[in-house]
């Protein structure tokens, strides 16, 4: 089972068989021989994790395996499938708040709430294949973030599986609870390199039933998305209560997507109020396949894809100046939300691109704004640091994983700092 024990793989294999039951153990068919194992429920997850924590083991948590390139790479001795949890265990639709199990699909989770007209207000990638858990660890969000807010926003309580095998609870399940320290927080965007997420406890929301979006567009050279920035300033300071904002760059075109949920009636008021900031702009009805488009950048296999986080002011600018980067050689398409995450897709030599990459952290970096790769092409993968340069916060997280794990099985060096 790795080099980091005396195990054998076939001894690992039988300890965690008689854990979680011979049908959901294998061993990977490759130079890893990383085993794998589908736990049923917390205390067998517990169980696991004592097993590998006496034994000096490294455990990764995986989900839908939407999301395998994001942070650094390694090799586990265990994966700990959470497939196996995949319930709603409780749907408050009169509190208007539910309890999933980790190994939901996103997806699957929203269609049975949809059955009470509520929802889980956030649009991550991959709905169809990535999980509760999976989402929550990687602080996975979209463009519904304008309106309702972070990931974080939305979780109330958790209930996860701590290194030594504690099955801890954070928050509760309602949306006024001031009980204990908020560690479901700490452990949302983690990447499972603090405990293992079992169950959460959401907020929900109304589904936004009858919704429509509009589209403004403009041709030309890098200085077409600074053309946005005014326009932008004067939608966000509008009385319009917007549900989703997004800049789309890609060849000569930049677009600015505008997407409002309210009442069928007054949806010409404000597709005239609308037209009235774009009015320089050339301004037309989309469908709702525009919000797909972050997703979108993910299918270049061979693309470097940055995550930017900025001040909102400074996605136009940003937009612009990554623009003049483009060449024969070089293609840039960029999704940008108006919370100020932005997704950048770069195809290009590999110089180019840790170029691209480096002059970014420079920029950013004084601003406090940062610059996180989400995919690396073959040739880069080693070469580049993913998370970039410490802010200054690292020695209070390398303390907070010496706390929660201090003999590094989960998940170590994946995250930033290589904890």
């Amino acid at each position: 089972m790795g080099t980091s024990a005396p195990l054998t793989v076939e001894q690992g294999v039988a300890r965690l068989a008689s854990i979680a039951g011979p049908a959901y153990v294998a061993v990977r068919d490759d130079a890893s021989q990383t085993v794998v194992v589908a736990p049923a429920d917390a205390p067998q997850i517990a169980d696991v994790l004592r097993f590998a924590n006496a034994n000096g083991l490294t455990v990764m948590p995986s989900g839908g395996g939407t999301k395998p390139g994001w942070g650094n790479a390694g090799a586990p001795d265990i994966e700990l499938k959470l497939n196996r949890l995949c319930e709603i265990r409780e749907h408050a639709w009169q509190d208007m708040t539910c309890t999933v199990e980790a190994g939901c699909t996103w997806a699957a989770m929203q269609n049975q709430l949809r059955g009470h007209g509520q929802m889980v207000a956030l649009d991550p990638l991959w709905p169809g294949r990535a999980t509760v858990g999976g989402i929550v660890a990687t602080n996975d969000s979209g463009a519904f973030r304008l309106k309702y807010g972070s990931l974080r926003d939305l979780i109330i309580g958790m209930t996860m599986v701590l290194a030594d095998g504690t099955i801890a609870r954070s928050g509760g399940k309602v949306v006024k609870n001031v009980a204990g320290y908020d560690i479901h927080k700490l452990m949302t965007g983690s990447f499972g390199t603090l405990g293992v997420i079992t169950e959460v406890n959401f907020r929900l929301h109304p589904i936004e039933e009858h919704g429509r979006t509009w589209t403004a567009s403009a041709r030309g050279d890098s200085s077409c998305a600074e053309q946005f920035r005014e326009p932008l300033r004067a939608l966000m300071d509008s009385q319009i209560v917007l549900s989703c904002v997004q800049m789309r760059v890609s060849g000569r075109e930049c677009s600015m997507d505008v997407r409002v949920a309210g009442l069928p009636e007054c949806f010409d008021e404000y597709a005239a109020r609308i037209k009235d900031v774009f009015s320089k702009f050339d301004l037309r009805e989309s469908t709702e396949g525009a919000w797909a488009a972050r997703q979108e950048l993910f299918e270049r296999k061979d693309a470097l894809i940055l995550k930017l986080s900025v001040l909102p002011d400074e996605i136009c600018p940003l937009s612009a100046e990554l623009r003049q980067w483009r060449s024969e050689s070089t293609e840039i398409s960029i999704v940008a939300q108006a919370t100020g995450l932005m997704m950048v897709s770069m195809t290009s030599a590999p110089e180019t691109a840790v170029a691209l990459l480096n002059h970014l952290r420079e920029r950013l970096g004084p601003s406090g704004s940062s610059a996180v790769v989400l995919c690396v092409p073959d040739q880069l993968r080693g070469k580049i640091d993913v998370w970039g340069p410490d802010a200054g916060t690292l020695p209070l997280m390398r303390e907070i994983k010496r706390q929660f794990d201090p003999n590094r099985i989960l998940n170590p060096g994946r995250f930033v700092g290589n904890i």
